[in-house]
Formats: C-alpha cells, structure tokens, sequence
C-alpha cells in the first residue's frame, strides 16, 4: 500500500512503520521548478531561525541573509528593539547591505547606488533629489518590513504567513524545554559549510538513525541503541521482551560512564542545574523547528543547527555550539572536546546526504522505499506533501 492512503502506518505501541511506503518522487530533490514551488509553499510561509539575538549586540547592529531567492536585513534598532527588512531599497531595488554583518553608522540604513536614507525604524529619512520638497509624496516609501519574533534568543523571521502560530512549527511543547537557560547561553563555536544536497535529504537523513551503525561508529559508541539501527526503545517490534532492562542499548541514552556528547563522553563542568535525573541519565534531547533549525541539548551545552536552501541541490548547514557564561571563562574547560565530537558526526551526515543526492539522477528511481526503522522520514514526507498540498 501507498503511502497516500488515510490510515496511519505507525499506529500503536511499536513505533515503526507496519509496511513499506513510497517517498517522495525523486524529481522533487532535484527539479528547479518544484524547489521553487517549496520556497513558496513552504520557506516563506514558516518561521524561518536566522540567528541568535546576541549576533546583533548592540543599537544599529545588523546581518544579511539570503532565504531562498529572498534578500533580507535584521537590524537592531535605537531603542535596541530587533527589526527585519528586506535588504532592497524603495527606489529601484537595490541592496543596501552587502556584508554578512556589521554596525551601520548613525545616520541609519543609506542605499550605496542613489542615497536613499532610512532610519532603523524602517522610515524614510532622507531623499538626495533638489525637486523632492516640492514634487515628493513620501508616502509608501518606508522598507519592507518582515515579521520577527524572539524565542529565548533565537531570532525567527516569516516572509508570507505571520499569522502562522509560532509554537506550530516546533515538533514539541516548548515548555519541556524550560530547565535549560536557553536565553542565557552564548555561542563559543560557529561552523559553516555547503552541503551539496537538497535540503530534504538532509532532514531526512537526521529523521532516522537506521545510517547510524554504519555511518557514526563514535556516536553509536556514545549512544549504544544507535547502534542497532533505531533511535527510541519502541522502534523494536520486539521491545516487551527488553521492557525492564537498564541497559541503553535498549533503553537508550549514554554508554555507562559517558555524560554528554564529547569525544570521550566526559563532561564539560558547568553543568546545567535545573536539569532532572531522567533528562542527565539520558543526556540528548532533540527539538526541531521545521524547515530551517534544531536543536540537541545536553547537560553542559546545546548544539543548534540551522539550514538554508541554497538551489535545488545545494544546502547551507550552520551550526553554533552554546554554553554557559562560566564554560567559556574558564581557561580549564576545552569546548572543542564537544565542538570537534559532534561537527564530525555532521560532516559524516553531510557526506552520506551528498552521495544519496547523487543517486537521485537515476532515470529508473522514480521514488524510493521507506523501511519500518525510517517512520520520522514518512511523517517528515507528510509533512512536505500537506504543506504542498499534495494527498
């Protein structure tokens, strides 16, 4: 049976999918005309992660993006408000900033082709044309203003649907997440890299763990249930049978003597206090805001990654690693023995997802199989599908 049908594949008790279904078509990771249709239907209609609030220090601060074919600018603003834009002047387009990042002078936003002035407000302040006073309506000439919100110092803009629930695009209640001091935390290391895939493949390939014996030989030494091929203890037709054992290879979470995800299991020191036994036994927990962030919180620092579509075959993956003031003043702590483990895992993850987009040109793979390990990849699919609007 197909996967568009109405009954539910992974309903009950097992986790799994309860026969095969088919993927996406093969055509959707690869044609210019359908990533178009994704950016529409899906990138400018969600709330998209940008950065994090302290990117943006201080009064007129600001960074460029660019969100599909979408040129956008977050500035902060004189009363140190956050303000997105998109980076593009009134008067015939052009982009005011060029840079990643920087401090805009004190006369605000000013358009390096014709001088157009704006405050950081978004207002026009100022025209260079002699004839303005007299012949110039400045009505409808302020920036194009994007809407923004602020999650505990992440930064999220959404391009056609602000009114759009926000908490709609996590895949969790955002309160179970509330003994982290998530809002407190300071990014101690940025990675930043291309990723020659569709941005599918990639949330595909972090949506299963059936890769993971094979393609993370040090996560599955970290995480012993990873290493059978599954991510939770019901993902096993047979987990009755290990109901009651301690052992995580079939309960899951760290190897016996590990504390968090470093490249020896040790923690960092300055661990989070407010944290459960239950949430410290296990060490890991995944939080995704679909299409563009996740994040995995351990109990010394949290690990956000974010992505970008590049083109129809091309992906930027940004990753910050965020800590505690008091981890990153001390000079005894070595935040690279976190950074390194897990900016391996996703160059593994980058690497697999560059071979499964190449296997896609196939003419014959019309569309793939999903086994019953991969039930987070067919809701993810279903996902894009509802979202397309496609059954």
């Amino acid at each position: 049976m197909s996967a568009d049908t109405h009954d539910d594949p992974t309903a009950g008790d097992f986790n799994g999918l309860k026969r095969l279904e088919r993927t996406l078509p093969s055509r959707w990771y690869i044609d210019p005309e359908h990533y178009r249709r994704e950016l529409d239907a899906i990138w400018y209609r969600q709330w998209i992660y940008l950065c994090r609030v302290d990117a943006l220090p201080e009064t007129r601060s600001f960074r460029t993006f660019t969100l599909g074919t979408q040129p956008l600018l977050v500035v902060r603003d004189e009363a140190g408000e956050l303000r997105a834009f998109y980076n593009t002047c009134r008067h015939r387009g052009a982009a005011l900033c060029s840079e990643p990042e920087g401090r805009l002078p004190a006369s605000g936003i000013t358009c390096p082709y014709h001088a157009w002035n704006y405050r950081l407000n978004g207002e026009l302040a100022r025209l260079p044309s002699a004839g303005r006073p007299h012949h110039v309506d400045l009505g409808g000439t302020a920036l194009y203003a994007v809407p923004l919100q602020v999650w505990r110092g992440f930064v999220y803009v959404n391009l056609a649907d602000p009114g759009r629930g926000f908490s709609d695009n996590f895949n969790a209640n955002t309160g179970e997440f509330d003994h982290w001091p998530l809002e407190d935390l300071v990014v101690g290391h940025r990675l930043t890299k291309r990723v020659a895939c569709n941005w599918k493949v990639f949330w595909e390939n972090y949506n299963e763990c059936l890769h993971c014996p094979s393609v993370h030989p040090a996560l599955s030494s970290l995480v012993p249930i990873y290493r059978r091929g599954i991510m939770e203890a019901r993902d096993d037709p047979a987990w009755r049978s290990h109901a009651g054992s301690e052992d995580p290879l079939y309960r899951g979470g760290l190897r016996a003597g590990a504390h968090t995800w470093t490249v020896d299991g040790g923690s960092l020191g300055h661990e989070f206090p407010a944290l459960t036994a239950e949430q410290r036994r296990l060490g890991y927990h995944y939080m995704t805001s679909l299409p563009s962030q996740y994040l995995v919180l351990h109990v010394d620092h949290v690990r956000s990654s974010r992505l970008l579509p590049l083109g129809p075959e091309e992906t930027e993956l940004s990753i910050e690693w965020l800590f505690p003031r008091e981890t990153l003043a001390d000079p005894a702590v070595d935040i690279m023995r976190a950074c390194a483990f897990s900016a391996g895992v996703m160059a593994e993850d980058a690497a697999v997802c560059e071979v499964t987009q190449r296997g896609l040109h196939a003419a014959a793979h019309v569309s793939g199989m999903l086994m019953p390990e991969e039930y987070d990849v067919w809701r993810f699919q279903q996902w894009v599908r509802a979202a397309l609007g496609v059954p």
